[in-house]
């Protein structure tokens, strides 16, 4: 398996003026802004990849925990591709939603294709708030399948770019993987529920999964051995959740 690497994906940006035969153009006036990029942390798989898979995360610097499962993904043959959510510097407090995390997803995306990624098989995970955010990009852009693992804000929104995933579930278009723990105060088991009562009311595949605690997160760092964490259930949680997310990809993503 290739290692670790940075690289930087280029925003879209906006469409040129359009000027008929006739029209002078004042090309000084429209002088191409210095390019917008995204900061990229991605690992690549031994021989061509199998597609792309978008890893949204809150962490301002990609953690230990988050590389494994980069290095877990790339492993099954994926090119796993971390974004940086956080390049523009709006501040801890500043969630991703909205136009940014759009621009920010499409120019992954677009990096991926040109790395030789089929744009239908670019796929989307994310965790907590990003968990939300990979929702939501599934309900608006053609994604080959998506999963959110702790994603927050069920009957509620996050914020005012954000929508409550009970509304916008019906109008997911890509397949879709919900991974949530019933011990989690930001996501109770009453909220989880009226999620996956919402998700069958999508057109797409939908699944909606529960864990007894907290264990059962990718994200997190392994407990060690003889831990007072490092139980057979949790462990036999963890394993479920990451063979359901690489599963998922691999049922939709062909």
């Amino acid at each position: 398996m290739s290692g670790i690497f940075s690289d930087a994906a280029v925003l879209r940006s906006a469409s040129a003026p359009t000027v008929g035969a006739d029209d002078e153009v004042d090309t000084s006036a429209h002088e191409s802004p210095p390019q917008e990029k995204v900061p990229l942390t991605a690992v690549e798989p031994d021989g061509p990849p199998r597609g792309g898979i978008v890893v949204l995360h809150e962490a301002r610097e990609v953690p230990e925990s988050l590389l494994d499962l980069l290095r877990a993904l790339a492993l099954e043959g994926w090119l796993a591709v971390a974004p940086n959510l956080f390049h523009r510097g709006h501040g801890d407090d500043k969630e991703v939603f909205g136009d940014d995390l759009f621009a920010d997803f499409d120019a992954t995306s677009d990096w991926l294709v040109g790395r030789g990624v089929y744009p239908d098989c670019v796929g989307v995970i994310g965790f907590d708030d990003a968990g939300t955010a990979a929702f939501i990009v599934a309900t608006s852009r053609p994604v080959g399948a998506a999963v959110s693992v702790a994603a927050a804000g069920i009957v509620e929104p996050l914020n005012s770019d954000a929508v409550a995933l009970v509304e916008a579930a019906p109008k997911l278009q890509a397949p879709w993987l919900g991974l949530y723990g019933e011990d989690d105060p930001h996501t109770p088991p009453d909220h989880i529920e009226a999620l996956r009562d919402a998700a069958t009311r999508a057109s797409v595949a939908t699944n909606v999964v529960s864990y007894s605690g907290l264990k059962h997160r990718a994200d997190h760092p392994r407990e060690q051995p003889g831990s007072s964490d490092h139980s057979e259930p949790a462990a036999a949680a963890l394993v479920d959740a990451q063979t359901r997310i690489f599963d998922w990809f691999d049922s939709f993503m062909r």
